[in-house]
């Protein structure tokens, strides 16, 4: 299939020192980020909260009303300023 000439210049190409280095890099790099990605994962499961139930009194939920708890007032019709030319 592929002749000698390019079976040869392969060889020499994935023996360069440059795709050895960039190999070796990658693969470290990899391994690095594997370890803090499961250090990571490892302490969020371990320190996850426990869901605790709290009681709530009934004083704390405020009972639905119809007043205005702002204070805000409608506007009349009477308070407003017209500008006449």
């Amino acid at each position: 299939m592929f002749n000698a000439e390019v079976r040869a210049m392969l060889w020499e190409v994935i023996r360069s020192w440059q795709v050895i280095a960039v190999t070796v890099f990658i693969l470290i790099y990899i391994t690095i980020v594997r370890r803090v990605a499961n250090i990571y994962l490892d302490g969020r499961r371990r320190s996850a909260p426990k869901k605790r139930k709290i009681k709530k009194e009934k004083a704390d939920v405020p009972a639905p009303t119809d007043s205005d708890d702002l204070g805000l007032e409608e506007e009349s019709p009477q308070d407003e300023i017209i500008d006449e030319e």
